[in-house]
């Protein structure tokens, strides 16, 4: 009896493995996409953070700034995929509407460090498309974008 029972059930396993392995697999690269966006998202803030205190320092340019920051990135992303920004952030300091969306926060003037009066705000801003980081690019993440960035003052 147990014969016959084993004999109906040989293929049992091989049938749930082909259920569960396409979304186990799945799972287990979606947690490390999501790790990796996670990670250059990190790198981002940490990178424009490391731009803006160099920027904060007397006699460095806004170059200086920018090539520093796509420097730290480069060891994470492909830096000429990211769009790496220095703006003014004044309005900030003023009594008027402050910018609160990404547009407006980008539609800032740009700032020159190396000019920037002691106390001045600036702000170093890096974004780059999910997409071109994704190790599986997926066609709904369109559009969805990393971004990092640091206010600090000139000194």
């Amino acid at each position: 009896m147990s014969l016959l029972c084993k004999r109906r059930r040989s293929g049992t396993t091989v049938v749930e493995t082909a259920f569960v392995l396409p979304v186990f697999l799945v799972f287990i690269l979606s947690l490390v996409e999501f790790a990796n966006a996670l990670m250059v998202n990190n790198v981002l803030r940490s990178a424009t953070r490391a731009g803006a205190r160099l920027g904060a320092t007397e006699g460095q340019t806004t170059s200086d700034v920018e090539g520093y920051v796509r420097e730290v990135l480069g060891g994470a992303i492909d830096v000429d995929l990211a769009e790496i920004m220095v703006k003014n952030a004044g309005v900030y300091d003023s009594g008027s509407s402050v910018p609160t969306t990404h547009a407006e926060i980008e539609g800032l003037p740009d700032i020159e460090v190396a000019d920037a009066e002691a106390r001045q705000l600036f702000l170093v801003r890096a974004r780059i498309a999910y997409n071109d980081i994704a190790l599986v690019p997926m066609s709904f993440m369109n559009g969805v974008v990393l971004q990092g960035q640091s206010f600090i003052r000139h000194e």
